[in-house]
Parts: structure tokens; sequence; C-alpha cells
């Protein structure tokens, strides 16, 4: 045994660690020297300004500053807080820099050293001078008035020599902990290498030879060929195992491999270049092997690489076809993944067609049936087919374009897997009559094209064929029977999916014709609004979005916005029932309070009652706007129940958002709403909308508001269908998510000289001289062929007043579209139609009005009632022979 060496790899190895620990050691030392003098610099600023502000903001200051002598209160202030913070100084001075205070009381009334801009500015500002008291570090802070303005400035900090003082405090603290450091790692890196000593061994040459010998008995027993290659090329070292797999001839050995020529070039060049080479295969006499080659200088050798081979023929060919099933199975995780994200049709070819180019096939079509794009059973026959996708590796192909309606012969591969339900697999479409049979000029162009190959999948789902996914190879080889089961696998994912997506298709057309059946399919005649309205259903399903326009008496018009929550068909038949219930509720001519109250009970009874049924665990969600307009008045009252704010446009262009009470949506029950009314100018515009109009998870409420305001307004002159427009074109995405109901009616205001009223007394002798004013207003509006009804008509209802009612009587006259009689009085007791028998002598008052009049009918006021009746206007072109 040899003894230890002082200059074994050992001792080197733990010299470069000591040297290592003490420059670690010592940069941390520096480090934290630095960083404790940062620091303290830090907290001395950050106190500074603390003292300064907290003097500033103390009470009594001001008081101090607004006496006659400020000095005299602030100086012994000052020394007593400059104690107390453990700062050198606090310094109060004027706008203009003047000191109050100073801790040498000499300086009192000089100017201030130091920068007095920023913090007159409002700003706290830290800087290090050269004051009086020698290098400082202070800070400067405003003093506000009452008013918030600066009037005087306070000044605070600490003198140099006392920051840097508690560094060197803190530096033998470092100094020994870096010592205690440097001995621990010092004392591990002895351990280290104490430890690298004894895995050594010490070993003595007679040992290193034995240890040689063993690794050469290794070498040439091992089952994977070796070889040790020089920087010049010669062949150093070659195992039993690499002369077997290479041929190598008895003096391989000392030769350059360049000289060996029964060798494949490719693996002579890898030799003789050097390089590193990592799982290579290269032929040698008729074996594939896989070639790894490293160089050896990182080893302490001179020079050279060394190269490991494996013989890898049987193992090739198995793992070729395991590389082809694993891209076959990752080909269908792709398609599981990436076939069906969305419920349409179209989409839904693409991707399956996207997931098949070009790992599958060169170029891809998919041919549905016209009935499953609109959601209906396919046809039988492969007749009436449409080109949904065409897809490949490149444009300029020759088959049918996108979008083409195809009628496949029954010879053709597409017909008979689609009459049969089975893919059909072409190998050779030079050789295939029936396919060529379908278009022989457009068939010879694809076959010069280079497309030789063709596999005709149907896309069956349920039983039933929905059409053909086709396969075409130009560059690949051709297709082969293993492939047409993966074809078949492929195309049943994507099956599925066009499945769901065409019964996703009819339901939602069923749901679009249902909604536009139960929403106005055009809009009522009035005076009263200019009206524009957008009804769009979301693409990705319809919602219970409604609106509606209601004419009511006296040339009032009611409008109405709702929002049923949910989708589907369950959403548009209940957006029916509410639409139909306010109609019914506007007959009544209900405040806007009370008629979302009656809506209100109603969607509670709807929500018991599917309860009971066990119907969907759905509860229905409902919210309105509902707002009636006077033209006459030019007043609207309006009450909603859980829905958006209306957004009001002054014929000046601005726009507003009316503070409208937010009742709670429908169906809750036990909260009341409440109406509120506004007197909109002539040419207002009110826009109602819904929530799928503005809300947008991309953005917030508050931005999409905005957004609305901006499109809405400058345009005051701009009518409801631009202002519809221009709405929709601001706000809407490409693909909106919710249905949008947008409803925007300009007012209009009835002329005075079309309205006429009086004031009636209680007396029976006042019938006659209303009817005599009555028929003097409808000469003067030259409907005098209309004064004999119309003074039967006012007759009966205002004796009805005097006779039934209450003080005031109130009657008025509207000339609109139709001739409006008006009599209000302070009861509110209603009038009914009977029919009287022979003998009675009255009760056919109002079975005249009926007679005589169009309708007829009773609002309720908060005063009372009023009485109505409309009488038709006579045709004047009728009466002048156009």
């Amino acid at each position: 045994m040899v003894g230890r060496s002082p200059r074994s790899v050992a001792g080197q190895v733990f010299l470069l660690q000591v040297v290592l620990v003490v420059l670690l050691v010592a940069c941390a030392v520096i480090a934290l020297v630095l960083q404790s003098e940062r620091d303290t610099t830090t907290e001395a600023k950050r106190r500074s300004i603390a003292v300064a502000q907290t003097f500033a903001h103390s009470p009594g200051v001001q008081q101090a500053l607004n006496s006659p002598d400020p000095s005299k209160v602030l100086q012994p202030l000052t020394e007593a807080g400059r104690k107390t913070a453990g700062v050198d100084f606090i310094v109060v001075m004027d706008t203009k820099g003047i000191r109050y205070t100073h801790p040498i009381p000499d300086r009192i009334g000089k100017r201030f050293v130091g920068r007095i801009g920023p913090p007159l500015a409002g700003r706290v500002y830290t800087e290090s001078v050269h004051g009086p008291l020698g290098h400082e570090v202070q800070a400067t802070v405003p003093i506000r008035d009452h008013d918030g303005k600066v009037n005087a400035l306070v000044s605070a900090g600490l003198k140099v020599k006392n920051v840097t003082s508690q560094v060197d405090r803190q530096l033998p603290i470092i100094l020994a902990a870096g010592a205690g450091a440097l001995v621990l790692s010092t004392g591990g890196t002895a351990l280290v290498g104490r430890r690298l000593r004894r895995q050594t061994h010490s070993l003595a040459p007679e040992e290193m030879t034995s240890m040689y010998e063993h690794h050469d008995t290794v070498l040439h027993s091992v089952r994977e060929g070796v070889l040790i290659v020089g920087h010049d090329g010669r062949m150093l070292l070659a195992n039993d195992e690499a002369r077997r797999l290479l041929e190598l001839p008895p003096q391989a050995e000392g030769r350059n491999v360049r000289e060996l020529s029964h060798l494949e070039p490719d693996t002579v060049e890898l030799l003789g270049s050097g390089r590193e080479a990592s799982d290579e295969v290269h032929f040698a006499g008729g074996r594939l092997l896989v070639v790894n080659q490293r160089p050896t200088d990182g080893a302490g050798a001179c020079g050279g690489t060394v190269v490991t081979l494996r013989d890898s023929t049987e193992l090739q060919a198995v793992s070729g076809r395991a590389e082809v099933t694993r891209e076959r199975l990752e080909l269908l995780y792709d398609a599981g993944l990436g076939v069906g994200t969305t419920l349409d049709v179209v989409r839904t070819a693409d991707e399956l067609a996207a997931v098949a180019v070009p790992r599958f096939a060169d170029f891809v079509t998919v041919d549905l049936a016209d009935n499953v794009l609109h959601g209906e059973e396919p046809a039988p026959t492969a007749t009436d087919i449409r080109r949904v996708t065409v897809s490949g590796i490149r444009d300029d192909h020759p088959l049918y374009e996108k979008g083409r309606l195809i009628d496949f012969l029954p010879s053709t591969p597409q017909a008979r897997g689609y009459n049969a339900g089975r893919s059909e697999l072409v190998p050779n479409l030079a050789s295939a009559p029936g396919w060529q049979a379908q278009d022989p000029s457009r068939t010879q162009r694809i076959l010069e094209y280079g497309i030789h190959s063709l596999i005709a999948a149907p896309i069956q789902a349920r039983g039933v064929v929905l059409g053909m996914a086709n396969f075409y190879r130009s560059k690949q080889e051709p297709f082969d029977e293993e492939e047409l089961s993966l074809a078949d696998e492929l195309v049943a994912r994507a099956a599925v999916s066009i499945d769901n997506a065409r019964r996703y298709t009819r339901e939602h057309a069923l749901a679009v014709t249902l909604q536009r059946s139960l929403l106005p399919r055009a809009l009522p005649e009035q005076s009263a609004l200019d009206v524009a309205y957008r009804y769009l259903p979301a693409q990705s399903g319809v919602s219970g979005d409604w609106f509606d326009v209601i004419p009511l008496p006296g040339g009032r018009v009611a409008l109405a916005v709702g929002d049923v929550v949910g989708h589907g068909l369950h959403a548009a038949a209940t957006m029916g029932r509410l639409r139909t219930a306010v109609h019914n509720f506007s007959t009544l001519d209900l405040p806007p309070d009370e008629l979302l109250s009656h809506l209100d009970d109603l969607v509670g009874r709807i929500d018991q009652d599917e309860a009971r049924a066990e119907a969907a665990a759905e509860i229905v969600g409902a919210t309105c706007l509902y707002a009636i307009y006077d033209p006459v008045t030019r007043r609207c009252a309006m009450a909603r129940a859980g829905h958006l704010a209306p957004a009001l446009v002054y014929p000046d262009g601005g726009v507003t958002f009316p503070d409208v009470p937010a009742g709670p949506p429908l169906g809750l029950g036990g909260m009341p709403f409440r109406t509120a009314e506004l007197e909109l100018p002539e040419g207002s515009q009110l826009v109602l909308y819904t929530d799928g109009l503005i809300e947008d998870r991309r953005r917030d409420l508050d931005v999409s508001m905005e957004l609305l305001r901006l499109a809405l307004s400058g345009h005051p002159d701009r009518s409801p269908e631009e202002s519809c427009r221009a709405a929709l074109d601001e706000l809407l995405p490409e693909r909106p998510k919710d249905d949008v109901a947008l409803l925007i009616a300009r007012t209009r205001a009835l002329p005075p000289e079309n309205v006429a009223d009086w004031d009636v007394s209680r007396d029976p002798a006042a019938v006659s001289g209303m009817r005599g004013a009555v028929s003097a207003k409808l000469e003067e509006w030259g409907l005098s062929e209309l004064g004999f009804g119309m003074e039967l008509v006012l007759s009966e209802l205002i004796t009805n007043a005097i006779r039934y009612g209450s003080d005031p009587i109130h009657v008025r006259l509207i000339r609109d579209r139709v001739l409006i009689c008006e009599v209000a009085d302070g009861s509110s007791t209603s009038p009914h139609l009977r029919y009287a028998a022979t003998t009675d002598e009255g009760g056919r008052g109002l079975f005249l009005v009926s007679q005589m009049t169009e309708r007829w009918g009773t609002r309720y006021t908060p005063q009372g009632k009023v009485i109505w009746a409309e009488v038709a206007l006579p045709d004047l072109s009728a009466l002048l022979g156009e």
C-alpha cells in the first residue's frame, strides 16, 4: 500500500472548497454591511417623515401659526417633540422658508436650508443637505389649514453621523456572524474532504492494474459493442461485440476508420467526424444498429470519442408497429378532445377535417344530407348531399367545392357506403370505374393532381346515416385495410357530435319559431310614439326576451320589455304566457306598479304549478319594465321588476338613465313596486332593452352602460331605427351569447288645438250646455257630421256622472286617429252594461253608448275614475270620392 499523497485529489478539492467558502463568507459580510447601511438610512428617512407628518397634524399647530408670535409657542413644542421622537431637529417655517423654530435658537428667523418647492406643491420631500447641524437627512412636509391650503412647512431629520454610528454598532455583530459562518463552512468542507479520501481508498498501482483488468474483462464480455476512436480517426479499441456487429478485420485496431471500406459510408462518416450522436440508426451487414457517440475529453483523455453499438433489428420492427399504433391512438385521443366542442353541425365537420389532415389523410371532405343542416332527419339515399367541409394540405385541389349540392351515383363509393352504412376502401382510384362515372372530367383532373386513394366512411349515429366523410391521399402511401377501421373510429367520434348538433339545431329552430310567433309581428298603429325595435335570438340558444307596444285609451301607449331566465322552449313558452298576461292586464288600464304586482302573482303561481307537477327543477325567474306614455300631458309613468333602467335621449342629444325605483324580479313576492313619473320633452327617445345588449364577460357592466350612452348620444336628429342600428353595432359581439330585445320610442305630443276640456257642475241643466259646446268644437274641427252621435254619448256619460258620481266632473275631447270622449268624476264606482227589459224605464244608456262608439271603457285614477269612448273619424278620402 502506498501512503497518502499531500497532492491527492481529495486535498486539492479541500483547498478549493476552503477558498470558495472564504470568498462566499466575505461577499456575504460585505452585502450585510451594505444592506444594514441602506436599511438604517431608509429607517432614518421614514422616521423623519413620520415625525414631520405627526407634528404637521398635531392639535394646536394651526393656532400657534395664527398667533402673533409663532416661534414663542412652537419652539418649546418642537424641542420636546424632537427629544421624544429621537430626531436631531424639528423645524417649522413659513411658506417662504423663514424658520419659526430650530434646535439652535439663533437660527430662528433665518432661511431654511433645503428645497421647499415640492412641499409647497403638497408633496412629502426627503433630501440630504449640509445644514446648521452638519450633514443632515431631512424630510419636509406641508401644513395645511382648514381649507386644505398649505400655509406652513415642517421639517424633521437626523444628522448623518448619527445614522452612520448605528451602522458602526451593527458591524461587530455582522463580522462575528461572518466568522462563525466561516468556521462552520470550513469544518463542513473538511468533513467532505475526509469522506472523499475515505471513498478513494488511496489505491496503489497494483490495485489500479487489477481494476483495469476487471474493466477489460467486462468490456469484452458485454453484449453491446464498444469502440474508442482517437482524435485523428484511428480506432484505438474495439470489444468483441463491436467486432461482430461491424464485421471488423483482426487488424482493425490502430487503423483509421476511413480505411475500413466494408463499412457503410454513413457509419464511417459518423465515426470519423467525432460529433455527438444519440440513438442514431445505421445499417451494417444487414443489421440495424443503434449508435451512440460521445467525446472523451471530459473524462480526462487526450481527445477522441467513445462509441456504443446495439443491434435493434428485431426491436425496430416491433417499435415501428408500436409507433404506428401510438400515432393512431393519439389521433383518436385528439379527435375526442377537438371534435364536437360546439353544437354547430358545420363547425363539428370542420373540426373532424382539421384533426385528420395531414396526420391521416392529405385531403378530407365532409358531405351531409341537406336536411341535417336544418335539424331534420336525413334522406334515405345519397341524393341532395351538401358538401360542408373541404380541407387539405393544398388549396388548389380539383375536388368539389364547399357548399355544393351533390347527387352521388349508385356506383360511387359514397353512395354505396351511405346506403349500406359501412365504409368503402378504394386503394387505387385509377382503377375504380364506379367512382370515375360520377364526373369523368373532374375525376380525371383529380387523378392528374396526384390523389390516388380514398376511404368513404358513413357518418352514422343511432343507426341513421347523416352523411359521408371522404379521406383522400396524394403524398402518403395508399390506404390499407387496417386504416379502414381507424377511419370508422375517427368518424364515429364525430358522428355523435354532429347528431347532437343536428338535434340542437332543430330544437333551436323550434324555439326561435315559437318565440317569434309569440312576439309582435307588426307594431300597432298609434300617434303617441315613433317606435323602432330589434329582436336578435342568441346563436347558442333562444331565451325568453320579449317586448310589446300596446295602445291604451286616451291616445296613450304602453311599452313593455321583459326577460325570462333560462333558455329553450320552456323559457319561450313562459315568455308567451307573460306577454299575454301583460296584454290582459293592460286592458284593465292599471298603473305600472299594479300591473307588475299582478305579474308577480302570476309568476308565483306558475312556480307552484310546476312544483306540484314535478316538472324540471328550475324556478321561473323573470324581469319586466312597463311604461305608459300620455301624448297629451307628455308624461311617462314607469315601473320595473328586476329589470335594467331605461335610457332617455333628450332632443338635444344628451343621454341619461332615469332613476326608476328597482323592484325585485317577478315571482319573489312580498315586495311592492313603485312607479316613477317623468315629463318628457317632445322628440325625446325612450330606450328599453334586455340584459343581452349590455352584459359581456369581457367587460364590466359600467363599461357597457357607458358604451350604450356614447352610442345614443350626440345625434339629436337620428331616427329610432338608426339609433337601434348604432346601439347594436357598438355593443354586440359577432355571435351574441344571449337574446337581445331593444325598443326605442321617440315621443310625440298631441297639439293643444286637438284637445278640448270643460269642467261640469253637478246640475242636470249643465248637460244641454255641454252638448252645445261639444257641437261647436266638432264643427271647428270639421267633424260636424259626428255631432249627433257624440251628443248622445256625451249626454249619457255626463248624466251618469251627475246621478251616480261625485265632484269634480270633467269632460275632455281629444282628436287623434279616433275621436275620444272622456268624462271624469271623483267616485270609484264603475258603470256596467246591461240589457233592459221591454218594461224597464232605464238601463239603456250604456247600451246606446256601446252601439254608437267603436269601444268604451273605464279607467281608474288617484282622483276617481274616467269613462271613455272612442268614435271612428270619417274617411275624408271616401267623402271626397278619391
